[in-house]
């Protein structure tokens, strides 16, 4: 069974699930809204919907016959710490350069 990190990234490697969240970052909007702005079918834009919701990155909720997608910045949260730890890790490096320079010159 996959992480929801794994599940994340694999989600986020395709294009226009990227931009699909770049879409709703800021506000829910209903499917046919997101649909609107791809050029490709509303199924593979619900195809993509289904994968980032399943990957715990969009929350779907029902108004009527409407389905809205908002952001679950929570669902970055493992992505998030992944790539920190990177970052995390270059600093220290970077750190222990510093200091091996710095007593270089003293002695």
């Amino acid at each position: 069974m996959q992480s929801q990190t794994e599940a994340a990234l694999k989600a986020l490697a395709e294009p226009n699930r990227l931009a699909i969240l770049a879409l709703i970052r800021a506000r829910e909007l209903p499917a046919g809204e997101i649909a609107e702005r791809f050029k490709t079918t509303r199924s593979a834009v619900s195809q993509h919907l289904r994968v980032l919701t399943d990957a715990g990155l969009l929350t779907e909720r029902h108004v009527g016959t409407k389905r809205l997608y908002r952001l679950r910045p929570e669902g970055l949260r493992g992505l998030r710490k992944l790539l920190d730890s990177f970052w995390d890790d270059k600093l220290d490096r970077l750190k222990t350069e510093v200091e091996l320079e710095a007593r270089k010159k003293r002695d």
